[in-house]
């Protein structure tokens, strides 16, 4: 094989690889297409295979570090809780006394109504202010607020 046919070789593998990145949820496969690039530049400047390989490695360990660092600087943690999680660490008011034995229990979070239940098994009585520590189903577990 000549330089050349190492050279395009390369490139149809990066090409595969940014493609590839599309239909994933991953970042990797990018940074493994960057590193395909450093094989094919080092084929073009007539190293031999295993520079060429070599420089893959390296430049696609580097990428990976630096593409890491980026996605979870951009990313960051969400800011906007969506579905039951929206709910988590909310304070709520007991509209119906929580009563695991009677199995009762109302609370309003933010606008809302949820179905209750205490997650230590106490009664908890209407108008105490609860923090919702979980969600089972359709129900909140709730434990009342010392204070």
């Amino acid at each position: 094989m000549t330089i050349d046919a190492f050279f395009w070789g390369w490139l149809i593998l990066a090409l595969f690889l940014f493609l590839a990145e599309i239909f994933t949820a991953g970042f990797v496969l990018a940074a493994f297409g960057v590193g395909a690039m450093g094989g094919a530049l080092a084929a073009l400047v007539g190293l031999a295979l295993p520079w060429q390989i070599l420089l893959f490695v390296m430049v696609s360990v580097i990428a990976v570090i630096y593409s890491r660092r980026f996605a979870e600087r951009v990313s960051g943690e969400m800011s906007v809780k969506v579905g039951v999680d929206r709910v988590l660490g909310q304070k709520a008011i007991v509209l119906e006394t929580i009563d695991p034995l009677e199995a009762t229990g109302r609370v309003r979070i933010e606008r809302e109504e949820w179905r209750a239940e205490s997650v230590d098994g106490q009664v908890i009585p209407a108008e105490t202010v609860v923090e919702v520590v979980g969600v089972e189903g359709t129900r909140v577990l709730v434990r009342a607020i010392k204070g």
